[in-house]
This record gives C-alpha cells, sequence and structure tokens, in this order.
C-alpha cells in the first residue's frame, strides 16, 4: 500500500526524442507531457485504482428536498446478494469531528447521515457498500425511502431572505466608498435594471469518486483533488489522527472548477465504510448524484444602478445582489464585487442579501462571483453607454480605472488599454453601427456585435518545492501540485527547468501526491504563480549551493568568480564575465565527491505588495451573433478575446486555457441552466443530456490573443493567472451582442429563443 509519486518522467514504452527540444523552457508552446498518457489511455485516475479486496459503496440520495426519512428498507436491501453493510444515521460510526462544524479557509457543514433530516434533493441518507458495484446499485434501489415532506423553498418568493456575514471565501458583504447618493444627484443621466443568472453545476468529466484504504491508523485516498496538504488536514480532523497519517494520491484530474478543492460528505462517508469494514473501498458517484452535495454556482439576482455626467462619465455605481445559499450553510456568490475594481466611479456600493433555499450548498466555481456579477456588470455598462449615446467600447475607455477604485492602489501592470485596442482592431469594431438593429448577413440573419471587459484578481498561496540536481545532469523536481487538465504539470516543469538551467527532457517531475512537498491549492487562477515561484526558487537554491561548490574549488575553471556570479544554462554554470570559462554540472559535483545537490524553498507573496499595488489580469471580449428572425435562434459566429495575464510561461496552454474560458462565458450566456421542479426541489436535468452546454457545433472561431504584459510587482516570475478570466468578459459581450442584433435587451440568463422573439 506504500504511495508512489506521480511522475513525468519517460515511461519504458515511450519513445525516447532523439534530440532534446532547444529552449523548451519558460516560454515555449510546448504540449503537455502528460499527454501520450491520456490519448493512450494510461493515465490514471481515482476510479481506475482496484487494490487486493476492494468492495464497492453508492450512496443512496433523497428524493425530496425538505423534510426527513421516516422508514428505509434496511432489510431488503442487506438480503440482496452481495451487500455487506447499510450505513444510515441509526448506525454511522462517530466522527471525530463534528460535521456541522465548519473548518476553515474552505470548510463547509458536510452531510455524513448525522441525522434523519433531509435539507436537499441528492442529499447522501445511506451508503450501500457491496462486493459488486451492481450489487451495492440494486441494495441502494431496494431501500425504497419513505419521507416526511416539507414544502420546498426553491425561488425567490418562497426563500429565507437574510443579512449575510460574508460572502465568497471571507468577502466583505458590503463596500462603499464616495457619497452614493450626492453622485446620483450629481447624474445628468441614469439608468437601472435588474438581471438574473442561474444556478450552474460543474459537472466535470471525472465525477467526484474515492478509493480509500487503511492501514492500521494510516489511510491511502485515491481521489481527484485539488488542495492535497489542506484536504489531508481536514480528513485527518475528521478521523482523529495525525495529519501525516493520511496520503492523497491525484496524479490525474479530470476537471474540477473548484469543486474537487472542496471536502463533501460522500467521500467522508466511503472512507468511513474502508475503516468500519477493513477492506478498501471504492466510491464514484453518478453524474446526477453530483447535482447537490459537491457544490455548485449558486442563483442571483441583481440590480444595476448607474450615473453619469452628460459626457458618460460615471458619478456613481450601485450593485446590489440577492445571492442564493443553502437552507443549512453559508457560500454566497459574491457578486457584486464584480463592480469593485474596473470602472473609475467616484462613488460605489455593493451590497450583498442572502436567500436560504432547499438546496445543496453552492461554493466555489469557476470565477467565483466575477462570472456572475460580469455578466450584469457588462450588460449594465452597455445600457449605460446607450442611455448616454455613446459607443460601448467608447464609453469604457471614458470610465477606465487608472487605479483601483475606492483604494487609489495603482495597478501592478497597465495593459487594460492595449487589450481594447488589439482586440477592437482585429475584430473590426470602427465598422459597427452605433443603433441596434442595422446589421443583416447574405442569408438575412439578424447580426449583432457586442464587447465586455474582463478582470480578475491574480491570488497567490503559500507553496513549497524540492530541486535535487544529480551528478547525470539531471534533475528530480516534487511539489505536491494538482493538474485539472489545464497543463500545470508541463508549465510547471518548463519552470523548473529554467530555473536549474536545463532542458525540459532532463527534468523528471513529480507530482499529485500529498507527501510531496506543498503546493498550495489550484483554484483562484493561482496555481502556476503560486508553486511555480516555489520551483523557480527551489531550483535557484539548487543553483547557488553547486555554484558554492566551484567558486571556491581552485581546481575549477570558475574559482573565484563568487563575487562575479555565474549562470546557469544547458547543464552548465558559465562566469558572466567570461562566458567560455563553464564547467558542467556533473564535473562540480564529481570532484566534490557528491551524488546530488537538493535545493528547497517555501514561497509566499510579499505582503507588502498587495498592501500598495492592485493586481488583477485584464482583457475585453469581442463576439459576434447571428439571429434568425423569425425562429430566433442564436448562433454564437465569432468571438475574439485580447487578455493581458503577466509573463506567458506556455503560450499553446494559455491559448487553451482562454478559449476555454470563452467557451464556458458562451455557455453560461446561451446554454446552461440547472432547472427545478418547485413542487419537489429536485432538479429536473441532472444529466448531460438535459443540462445544456456547447458542444462543437455550437462553438465558433476562436482567437485568443496574448497581449505582452511584463508585471515585476505581482510576483517575481511575473506570472498571473490565466484560467477564469475568459468567462468574465464573454458573457456580457454574447448579451450585447444580442440587443445590438434585435433591439431587445435580455438580462436574464441563459438568453432563451422566446426572448428575443417575445414583443
Amino acid at each position: 500500500m506504500s504511495p508512489e509519486p506521480s511522475s513525468l518522467q519517460r515511461t519504458p514504452s515511450e519513445p525516447k526524442a532523439a534530440t532534446s527540444r532547444y529552449g523548451s523552457n519558460a516560454g515555449q508552446p510546448l504540449t503537455r507531457r502528460d499527454g501520450i498518457l491520456k490519448v493512450t489511455g494510461r493515465a490514471t485516475y481515482a476510479a481506475d485504482n482496484h487494490p487486493e479486496g476492494m468492495v464497492f459503496a453508492v450512496t443512496a440520495v433523497s428524493r425530496i428536498a425538505r423534510g426527513r426519512v421516516r422508514s428505509m428498507n434496511i432489510d431488503a436491501a442487506k438480503a440482496h446478494p452481495g451487500v455487506i453493510e447499510v450505513l444510515t444515521s441509526a448506525n454511522r460510526p462517530p466522527l471525530f469531528h463534528d460535521p456541522d462544524e465548519k473548518m476553515p479557509p474552505f470548510g463547509f457543514r458536510v452531510e455524513v447521515l448525522q441525522d434523519d433530516g433531509v435539507r436537499y434533493a441528492n442529499q447522501p441518507i445511506a451508503l450501500v457498500i457491496a462486493e459488486t458495484l451492481e450489487a451495492a446499485t440494486e441494495g441502494a434501489a431496494l431501500l425504497d425511502p419513505q419521507y416526511d415532506v416539507k414544502p420546498a423553498r426553491v425561488g425567490l418568493d418562497t426563500g429565507l431572505r437574510f443579512d449575510p456575514p460574508g460572502v465568497g471565501v471571507g468577502g466583505a458583504p458590503m463596500t462603499a466608498f464616495g457619497d452614493i447618493e450626492a453622485g446620483f444627484s450629481k447624474a445628468a443621466i441614469t439608468m437601472e435594471a435588474e438581471y438574473e443568472t442561474p444556478p450552474q453545476y460543474h459537472n466535470a468529466m471525472e465525477p467526484h469518486a474515492v478509493v480509500a484504504e487503511w492501514d492500521g491508523d494510516h489511510v491511502v485516498l485515491d481521489m481527484p483533488n485539488q488542495a492535497l496538504a489542506l484536504s489531508c488536514a481536514t480528513y485527518a480532523a475528521f478521523f482523529g489522527i495525525p495529519v501525516e497519517n493520511v496520503t492523497i494520491r491525484s496524479p490525474f484530474l479530470g476537471g474540477g472548477f473548484g469543486s474537487k478543492a472542496i471536502i463533501n460528505g460522500p467521500q467522508i462517508l466511503a472512507i468511513l465504510a474502508a475503516r468500519m469494514l477493513k477492506r478498501p473501498v471504492k466510491l464514484a458517484l453518478t453524474r446526477a448524484q453530483m447535482y447537490g452535495p459537491v457544490g455548485h454556482r449558486g442563483q442571483t439576482w441583481q440590480r444595476l444602478r448607474m450615473g453619469m455626467e452628460s459626457d458618460g462619465q460615471l458619478t456613481a455605481l450601485h450593485h446590489r445582489s440577492i445571492s442564493a445559499t443553502s437552507a443549512f450553510d453559508d457560500f454566497l456568490e459574491p457578486a457584486a464585487n464584480a463592480s469593485l475594481p474596473l470602472y473609475a466611479s467616484p462613488a460605489i456600493l455593493v451590497e450583498h442579501e442572502g436567500l436560504r433555499l432547499d438546496t445543496g450548498t453552492p461554493g466555489p466555481m469557476r470565477a467565483p462571483g466575477e462570472a456572475s456579477g460580469s455578466a450584469a456588470l457588462e450588460v449594465a455598462i452597455d445600457e449605460a453607454a446607450e442611455a448616454c449615446g455613446m459607443d460601448p467600447l467608447e464609453f469604457r475607455l471614458k470610465n477606465y480605472a487608472e487605479t483601483e477604485p475606492g483604494t487609489n492602489k495603482p495597478f501592478s501592470s497597465k495593459a487594460l488599454r492595449t487589450c481594447y485596442a488589439e482586440g477592437a482592431a482585429r475584430f473590426g469594431w470602427s465598422r459597427r453601427p452605433l443603433s441596434a438593429g442595422q446589421m443583416r448577413d447574405e442569408n438575412g440573419l439578424l447580426v449583432g456585435w457586442g464587447m465586455g471587459t474582463a478582470v480578475f484578481h491574480c491570488p497567490h498561496f503559500p507553496a513549497e518545492a524540492r530541486a535535487t540536481l544529480r551528478a547525470d545532469g539531471t534533475a528530480l523536481v516534487e511539489t505536491g501540485a494538482a493538474d485539472m487538465g489545464q497543463g500545470a504539470w508541463t508549465a510547471l516543469a518548463q519552470i523548473a527547468a529554467e530555473a536549474l538551467g536545463l532542458d525540459i527532457d532532463q527534468v523528471e517531475f513529480h507530482s499529485g501526491l500529498s507527501t510531496l512537498p506543498d503546493a498550495g491549492i489550484a483554484g483562484g487562477s493561482g496555481h502556476t504563480a503560486s508553486a511555480g515561484l516555489a520551483l523557480n526558487q527551489a531550483g535557484g537554491d539548487a543553483i547557488a549551493q553547486l555554484s558554492d561548490l566551484a567558486v571556491n574549488d581552485p581546481a575549477s575553471p570558475l574559482f573565484g568568480a563568487g563575487n562575479i556570479g555565474v549562470t546557469a544554462r544547458g547543464g552548465r554554470l558559465h562566469r558572466r564575465d567570461d562566458e567560455d570559462r563553464s564547467e558542467s554540472y556533473g564535473d562540480i559535483l564529481a570532484r566534490a565527491g557528491r551524488s546530488d545537490i537538493v535545493g528547497t524553498a517555501k514561497s509566499a507573496r510579499d505582503p507588502d505588495v498587495a498592501s500598495t499595488h492592485a493586481l488583477y489580469s485584464h482583457g475585453a471580449v469581442f463576439a459576434e451573433v447571428k439571429i434568425d428572425p423569425d425562429l430566433g435562434q442564436i448562433r454564437t459566429t465569432r468571438l475574439i478575446g485580447a487578455f493581458a495575464a503577466g509573463r506567458v510561461i506556455n503560450p499553446r496552454l494559455v491559448q487553451s486555457q482562454y478559449f476555454g474560458g470563452m467557451i464556458w462565458g458562451l455557455s453560461f450566456a446561451l446554454h446552461e441552466e440547472a432547472v427545478t421542479d418547485k413542487r419537489t426541489g429536485r432538479i429536473m436535468n441532472a444529466d448531460l443530456a438535459e443540462y445544456h452546454v456547447p458542444v462543437n457545433a455550437d462553438v465558433p472561431p476562436l482567437e485568443a490573443i496574448l497581449v505582452p504584459e511584463d508585471d515585476a510587482i505581482v510576483n517575481p516570475i511575473g506570472v498571473k493567472g490565466v484560467g477564469e478570466i475568459g468567462i468574465t468578459g464573454t458573457v456580457g459581450a454574447i448579451a450585447n451582442a444580442v440587443w445590438h442584433a434585435t433591439g431587445k435587451r435580455v438580462r436574464k440568463f441563459p438568453i432563451r429563443i422566446e426572448d428575443v422573439l417575445s414583443a
């Protein structure tokens, strides 16, 4: 059961490249190092693990949204051939940590059969363990639960409204600066409108799963996980064991979007069952079961009010959001906060109100807060421009913030104007008629052009890494990072190779294992910057130690170069003042009698940086839609985004992330919505047939412009995040294009055919 490190070193079955890829480090558009493993089926995901003696667990879930389980036919389930045990609230072994007590920073209350209450549809109400998956599934069906049912609270009219203590992860529910009423009194022009965004579910390709195996009071967990060290600490608390007794193996994740950084009840129950039975247990949620216990993007109802002078300059901006959460816990989409960092109004007020519904607790989902909030904000900005008789791009440039509104902190790098200019030029924005309904194509389809500003903050998490230079001229670099498919393993290896002065093919990269140095959290578009900085510094530490050996050794051609310094390149150290005087890493180590040198690093953001500068990535997205005037069918036919996100480690991967974000924005604007039955509180489209996401035919030609940006302030390697910013401009851009085509302003997402056909 001893865990093996996850590695991207070449396996014997992979052909070795004839020559190393010159210049294959940071800045190069390399293909994914794990790509061959994935496309050939050799990538091992959590549910692919089958330790000896493994049994299968299946969660039985509630079919009502509110009430209690009155009875279940436990005897029938246990009598089914192959069924070993049925866990319910009546016989569940105790947990060391109270599941109703939240653990910071990302702790949620979890449903682990602590009582017979039902708080949302798809809540786990029993766990059936059997020798086969089929037996466990059939045993769960035989339970035939009976309920005492209460009316489900599923909408704005039936939910319980409240003033929340916070929003998102530790955010303030209200932020204000300037005199908002004075700003509106000064305004020559005002606009006010309401917007609605739907509940959305992560729907990662790989469902949540776990294979749990205990050895005494040690447990090894194969599971997809975005926060290895943090999760180990949480599981240790739940099971009352030292944190070092928990090992998580997570080499491959089939998507996460934020949901796999959060501990959930079904996984805890499976681990508990493995401990109780003293056998490995595997649990994998069905697609339908992912609509409930593993988080989602909560629904919002937003109101925006803006005041402008006659020339279009903002005088006041008021953004209020009612954000839905569960009846028993708090995670409120911080949607109104999208209005804080972007437009230069002298007075801004953002407010949040909570709404308790009988639903699973929402959680972070790709661009939490910013996606929902910017969808409303960017449509409102267009409406404000229309009220002022201005072109939407001109209006945005007029209200461009030179410093972060309310703080006056300068942006660490100013590139948004360049994003506007390059995106508009490539799109052909200057040919856009100001009025709506003026363009048709050769087939008579209505054509509309819209735009939206993209913005996302730049978080940085503490991270650790280790880099080992070996006598054979290769290196081993290690950090417990997570790759959800975005290419982190490749980009992080590129950063490490650059720091070590080696070609990437000379670097063996280990990751995805909790016993490795803590790489922080793969979330908030901060993973490459956080883990990357640790790898950069660990490599620098190894090179510094190697340099000390050489410059202090009279037998080395680098002797005495301590004050002059050396550079690391191509597996050799070179004197800075004389490139011809160099020595290989292997020769330096051999003469010192060393087989290797180990460099380590613990990195974190300088607190002075965040206190003195506003740290964001910026961009602008331009969209074209075509709409059938008779049928109302909407097709997005072009999307062009220009983004400035610091230093680009791998342009191929960055472009892919921008494309993914823009496609998600298209999904948000036109497709994606979980529909709840108001009678039962059950989600009616809990599958990938009726929960609509874009397929190939829905995705237009995409273009992502990588705007160069040198930001020496955000972190020492100049890296920002790219995974989430693509959503934040795209939703509004498409909605604004729909208005430009039809003259009808739609303020509820997703935009439907009936919305553009209605009078």
